[in-house]
């Protein structure tokens, strides 16, 4: 037996005799409505032509947003569509041309070595540019990659990411911190270099100022003359954890082609199963995942499928498995798809603080985000959760798809949808998959319904909604 099993037997020694049995005797009816296949179907529906890739505030998000109450209130659950304001933008295409000591030209290919961002404003610009490390201003910290270069007037250059893991630099490490700070010291716009070039919508347009990502292997090309390359300047700011900024002999023409809609409005799905209590139904268990994604770009389909149509797919099925069970648990249940996850967490945040007015507390949260692939779930737990460890390990039984448990202490930069109800003390836990995906998926045209499966989509719901019920049971 491994540590793993070991570690299981013993929380199953500790709860009573009976309760694996009568747990499963009391979710067995509602587990039996969960299919995968409904699941993939649910999936391959929220990825298609007519939700556009679900960026939201686009009308493509609202399509699959309409589809997705439609889906609760036929189950008979009560639901509504909870707005919020929700700028969004649509990127029709782009340049980028370098040029280096005034005579060799590199031209990037669109989407393979460059892609803007999916907040940069539109126009075109030709100036010189700068390397500036991980792009952050800090002197509180002591740490300033501008101390010592003028960018005024030309494109600073960056990483994304932080001298080292130091919670000090969430806030420096956010993209409207970036754009922000390299704005207000006159550049004319931002570039990042990513090892993969993805669509990301996560920032503020601002007015005349461009903001583009290029690949590694292209700033390779962009460092010739200094006869370095990304992995050396990477390995030499992680190392010394120092400020390393220097102009580059490369100068950029950037165009960028968008259209803007500052005043669209995006769409929190919300439904809810009534619990049974009289007291305890003012509480509710949330069950949520972000229905959103990057949008339709550049006459391409961003299908979203794993990221998060997977997600909201095993939303709906624990959904049904409450109702169809017909044993209503003592707390209510609320099921959420958010909006917004990729421009920001803003319909999760604006769900925390605007709950249906029927219910007074929020006694536990479940988030699910990219559970389609690979043949285990991975969670995330935070401290207040871990008093139930036990009862989640126990939902496992006879599933086997429970993978790693990781605590979660402090929030990072990329903590998505479960910021808000970290904030507010509510005990959470976060399910992801363990795939492996391809390369071409993550914010990509590759991330197609095609790939997800059935079968952990299936084990996840079943083991969730197991879970689910023992926390609005919870006297």
């Amino acid at each position: 037996m491994n540590i793993r099993n070991s570690f299981l037997a013993l929380l199953l020694l500790a709860l009573p005799s009976n309760y694996v049995a009568s747990q499963t005797a009391a979710t067995a009816k509602g587990e039996s409505a969960i299919r995968g296949r409904d699941a993939v179907a649910t999936v391959a529906r929220l990825s298609d032509k007519n939700t556009a890739g679900r960026l939201t505030g686009h009308a493509g998000y609202t399509n699959a947003a309409k589809y997705s109450l439609s889906r609760f209130t036929s189950l008979g659950l009560k639901g509504q569509l909870q707005a919020y304001p929700q700028p969004h933008s649509v990127l029709d295409g782009g340049s980028l041309v370098a040029t280096l000591n005034e005579e060799k030209v590199h031209t990037a290919e669109l989407l393979k070595e460059f892609l803007p961002l999916l907040f940069s404003d539109s126009g075109q610009t030709k100036a010189p540019s700068v390397f500036v490390g991980w792009g952050i201003h800090a002197p509180e910290l002591g740490y300033d990659d501008y101390a010592r270069v003028d960018v005024k007037g030309k494109f600073v250059v960056c990483f994304r990411g932080t001298p080292d893991n130091d919670p000090k630099w969430v806030y420096h490490d956010e993209h409207r911190t970036r754009m922000k700070v390299a704005s207000e010291r006159g550049a004319v716009g931002l570039i990042y270099v990513y090892s993969t070039v993805i669509a990301h919508p996560n920032g503020d347009l601002i007015p005349k100022f461009l903001v583009t990502m290029i690949s590694d292997s292209f700033f390779d090309k962009l460092l010739t003359a200094e006869g370095s390359t990304t992995e050396d300047l990477t390995k030499q700011l992680r190392q010394t954890k120092k400020p390393a900024s220097f102009p580059l002999d490369a100068v950029i023409d950037l165009s960028v082609k968008a259209r803007h809609f500052p005043k669209s409005e995006g769409y929190n799905v919300v439904s809810w199963l009534e619990g049974s209590d009289p007291k305890l139904k003012e509480e509710c268990v949330v069950i949520g995942g972000h229905l959103d994604g990057v949008g339709d770009h550049i006459g391409l389909r961003f299908p979203g499928a794993e990221d998060n149509a997977s997600g909201s797919a095993v939303v709906i099925e624990i959904a049904k498995a409450f109702v169809k069970n017909g044993l209503r648990p003592k707390r209510s249940v609320v099921f959420v798809l958010f909006g917004s996850e990729e421009q920001g967490g803003h319909g999760s945040a604006h769900f925390a603080e605007n709950l249906p007015p029927q219910f007074k507390k929020m006694s536990a949260f479940i988030n699910f985000d990219m559970v389609g692939m690979g043949t285990k779930v991975n969670t995330s737990m935070s401290e207040l959760m871990e008093t139930h460890r036990g009862k989640l390990e126990a939902s496992d039984q006879g599933l086997s798809v429970l993978g790693n448990i990781r605590m979660v202490r402090t929030l990072g930069v990329r903590s998505g949808d479960i910021v808000p109800f970290f904030k507010k003390g509510v005990p959470l836990i976060g399910l992801s998959s363990n795939g492996p995906r391809p390369e071409d998926l993550y914010h990509q045209p590759g991330d197609t319904h095609n790939l997800v499966q059935a079968e952990i989509m299936e084990k996840t719901s079943k083991l969730m909604f197991r879970f689910g019920y023992e926390l609005a049971n919870l006297d």
